[in-house]
């Protein structure tokens, strides 16, 4: 069973995505902020990540960005969620890691499809 860790500090984000995930029969882990989305990955085997931007502590970006740079999550899919929808915006994840940028509400069936294709092959 694949596992896809959420890094969204809204809890009724989270629980959306969730719910959408289990509903496809994955394991889901979550995360408030990027520095608890880097301690939760430590050891743990994680298939995809869905990533927001604004975030406390630390935001999507240097999230990726310091995941990116450890060996055994260089290839491992990202797709940022946000409600940030300026170039720029898509530019920057793009340029830090992430392999697909949306902005939120993501459609469940857009999001399944993306899994389908990153995850389940």
């Amino acid at each position: 069973m694949a596992t896809i860790m959420v890094v969204d500090d809204s809890k009724t984000v989270r629980s959306y995505h969730g719910s959408i995930l289990k509903g496809m029969g994955l394991e889901v882990v979550e995360a408030e902020n990027g520095m608890e989305a880097l301690e939760k990955s430590l050891g743990a085997t994680i298939d995809l990540y869905l990533v927001d931007v604004n975030m406390p502590i630390m935001d999507g970006y240097s999230f990726i960005k310091d995941l990116r740079k450890q060996d055994e999550y260089k290839t491992v899919p990202i797709i940022m969620i946000t409600t940030q929808a300026k170039d720029e915006d898509k530019i920057n994840a793009y340029k830090v890691g992430a392999n697909l940028f949306e902005t939120k509400p993501i459609r469940p069936d857009q999001l399944q499809a993306y899994i389908n294709i990153l995850v389940k092959k």
